[in-house]
């Protein structure tokens, strides 16, 4: 069995950043591309806050020329993705979703981490079209509209505070009666003037996928069952991400919430790396996985020469 120099895992922002810095230097990375090729950039729609684009660019757009600009330097990309691991000798083994099993020296996580959604109607139908789980990201497309923020964390009121910079309204929606969040953030949301906290309510429905838009939530009172309908004309769902990090359970040491531990890029066993949002519970945004793509690629060449 070929033993790989680098194999790379995911093929979001992170993932072909490193692909291109490790084909550079002559690596020959093996990019296994995961269940979602692209990562969730790709339901993205316009992408504007990624340096070099004066005009908005597709969040798809953009990963498929990253792709390309990392393959023509001699990266290999798979539709494959890895289900199980072994890390503990100097050649790591993986097992993948085909059922093939390969070898490497050195490996890149960039699995990234996958937004916890609501799962009512209308809420797929209409990501990328005003529904999102990134405020910083999509934030200044809702300029003096009104919104709605979902959730009751810290994420929550971050977004939350983000938006009321932009927006005319936000509606913070709550299916408790008092925030989760931490007491700092919690007061600055209570205390923002156009910011309107909606207690005791859950999100039953997101209006209208006909129209290719939101229009409006269908909501339920928790306690009291009444029915009731908000006008809108974003969603954005803030009830936390989880990491793309089941298979490395036993292999690597993980946080409480199953991001990867470690030191910058380094993860404590030698030779696996990990970039991007699989690391990073607190920034989630694409540039920031990409600089960790380059800092991943750049430790994995000098361990391995």
């Amino acid at each position: 069995m070929d033993t790989h120099p680098l194999v790379i895992l995911g093929s979001g922002p992170a993932g072909c950043t490193a692909a291109l810095y490790a084909a550079r230097a002559g690596l020959a990375p093996l990019v296994l591309e995961g269940p979602l090729p692209g990562g969730q950039l790709t339901q993205t729609s316009d992408v504007e806050n990624f340096p070099g684009f004066p005009r908005a660019v597709g969040g798809y757009d953009l990963v498929v020329a990253m792709r390309e600009q990392a393959e023509r330097f001699g990266a290999r990309f798979e539709a494959d993705a890895v289900t199980a691991c072994d890390l503990s000798g100097e050649t790591k083994t993986l097992t993948t979703l085909t059922g093939e099993t390969l070898r490497c020296r050195a490996l890149i996580v960039a699995t990234g981490a996958s937004a916890r959604w609501l799962g009512v109607p209308g809420e797929e139908a209409l990501r990328g079209r005003g529904v999102s789980a990134c405020a910083t990201c999509d934030g200044a497309f809702f300029r003096g509209r009104h919104v709605a923020v979902v959730g009751g964390g810290d994420v929550a009121c971050e977004d939350a505070l983000t938006l009321s910079k932009l927006c005319a309204k936000v509606t913070l929606i709550h299916r408790r009666d008092s925030l989760r969040a931490s007491k700092v953030l919690a007061d600055r949301v209570l205390a923002a003037p156009n910011v309107e906290p909606l207690w005791d309510t859950v999100v039953e429905a997101v209006r209208d996928p006909a129209q290719g838009r939101v229009t409006a939530l269908a909501l339920r009172g928790v306690k009291t069952g009444a029915a009731a309908e908000l006008p809108v004309d974003g969603l954005f769902v803030a009830i936390g991400h989880a990491p793309n990090t089941d298979f490395l359970r036993g292999a690597l040491p993980l946080d409480p919430a199953g991001y990867v531990l470690g030191e910058d890029v380094r993860t404590a066993v030698p030779g696996v790396f990990a970039a991007g949002d699989v690391m990073d519970p607190r920034y989630k945004q694409a540039v920031v996985a990409a600089s960790a793509g380059a800092r991943a690629a750049l430790e994995a060449e000098r361990f391995l020469r």
